[in-house]
Parts: structure tokens; C-alpha cells; sequence
């Protein structure tokens, strides 16, 4: 009687275990996509502002690789020539930001800056570098009037300091097209202002992420789609 007992008792806890293992398998992913799609004002899409910022002219980063904005979906940055006075803007980016979302394969962070500013530039990398992992942190390096140039194209109502440097920070997509609240006109986020990062921000990047993923599900999809009907037609 014990062993038959035992026996429904291992039983009912494999098929209970079974049932987690899909949940987890399933319903879990599911339910995230849920959240990370669910925009405060509005769901499924983060407008584009500005269609076809020009992209960075062969700027490369600390370790000579050249980085462009097409095919990424890009954090953008302008520290200008007192990056010092920036920094702030930097690790409350980190901290709010980067540390949530860096693992995504498409999301990128570039602080364009200008030539001359190499040394400040990787002594802030190496301090982030005490606070995480900088794989998806680039700084690039521009001369002063393609620096000017590559803001003025992003066409918002801001102007760069006198130092070329600027607190606010972008959304590019993967199409290079400003991203950001139509409605309100919100261009880019302060990033000197934590409630700003928390409040906007956050919002906007799990918006953008999740319509890229949708994006991808469904050409996964058509693709499958189409190499079934190629099957068929095989078969027939």
C-alpha cells in the first residue's frame, strides 16, 4: 500500500513538474513580450520623428572599429568637448538604461564626441567598466563640423553647447530614423535627469525592442510559411 502510495505521489510530481516546464517554456515568454510591448502612451510603436539621419561617416570607436547606426537600434549621445561635465549623464544612463536592455543583439550605445577627445573617452569607459559590462559602449570621434553637421540632421528643435556637448539623449531605429513621442514631441530624454530616464526612457526603448522582435517573429514566420508552400509544391 506505501509503494502504491509513493508510486501516485512520484506521479503527480512529474506531471506537475511537466506542467512548469511548459509553463516556463510557453507561457512565460509570452507574458513578457506582454509586458516589454506595453507602452504607457502608446502600444505596439515609438513614432519616427525624423526619417534617414545620415549615418556616422566612417567614425570608429576606441579600438578602431568603425560603427554605424544601420541595422542597430541606437542609444545617442553628444558629450562634446568637457565630457566631464557629462559624465553624470553617462552612469545614470548605465545604471537606468544600458544595464537593462544591453543584452538585446541589435541595441548599441554611442556617444558621438569630438576628435581630440580619446583619452577623457576611455577613462569614462574604464570607470563604467567597474559597474558592468562595456561591450555595447562606443565612443566615436568626429571632426568638429561633421559632428555639427550629424546633430543638425537629426532635425530637432535642440542646439549643441558651446563645447559641442548636449544632455539629451536619442532613439535611432534600425531604418536610421529618429525615434520618439510625437505627441508631446519629445525628440530625446535628459539624461542629467534620473525621473526623466525612469519616467520616458525605459518606456520607449521596451516599445521600440518589442516591435522589432514582432517584426522579426513575423518574417520568421512568412518565412516558414513560404518554404512550406515550396515543399508542397515539390510534393504535388
Amino acid at each position: 500500500m506505501t509503494k502504491k502510495h509513493n508510486h501516485n505521489t512520484a506521479t503527480k510530481k512529474s506531471k506537475r513538474n511537466k506542467v512548469l516546464i511548459l509553463l516556463a517554456l510557453f507561457v512565460f515568454p509570452i507574458t513578457f513580450d506582454l509586458i516589454l510591448s506595453s507602452g504607457k502612451h502608446q502600444f505596439g510603436h515609438l513614432p519616427v520623428l525624423t526619417k534617414s539621419v545620415s549615418d556616422l561617416a566612417d567614425a570608429k570607436n576606441l579600438s578602431g572599429e568603425v560603427i554605424t547606426l544601420k541595422n542597430h537600434i541606437t542609444i545617442l549621445g553628444f558629450l562634446g568637448k568637457d565630457a566631464l561635465q557629462h559624465k553624470d549623464n553617462i552612469f545614470n544612463l548605465n545604471e537606468k538604461i544600458y544595464k537593462r536592455f544591453y543584452k538585446y543583439n541589435s541595441l548599441q550605445f554611442v556617444m558621438a564626441m569630438p576628435k581630440g577627445m580619446e583619452t577623457e573617452a576611455a577613462a569614462i569607459k574604464k570607470k563604467l567598466a567597474s559597474y558592468s559590462d562595456t561591450q555595447k559602449w562606443n565612443f566615436v570621434f568626429l571632426d568638429d563640423e561633421t559632428l555639427v553637421n550629424f546633430f543638425s540632421d537629426l532635425e530637432t528643435p535642440y542646439n549643441l553647447d558651446e563645447k559641442l556637448g548636449i544632455d539629451l539623449v536619442f532613439i535611432i531605429g534600425r531604418e536610421n530614423g529618429l525615434r520618439g513621442r510625437k505627441k508631446d514631441q519629445r525628440y530625446g530624454y535628459n539624461a542629467r535627469v534620473v525621473a526623466d530616464l525612469n519616467n520616458y526612457m525605459i518606456d520607449d526603448v521596451k516599445i521600440i525592442l518589442a516591435e522589432y522582435r514582432l517584426a522579426l517573429k513575423k518574417n520568421n514566420a512568412l518565412r516558414e510559411d513560404k518554404m512550406l508552400d515550396q515543399y508542397r509544391e515539390k510534393q504535388e
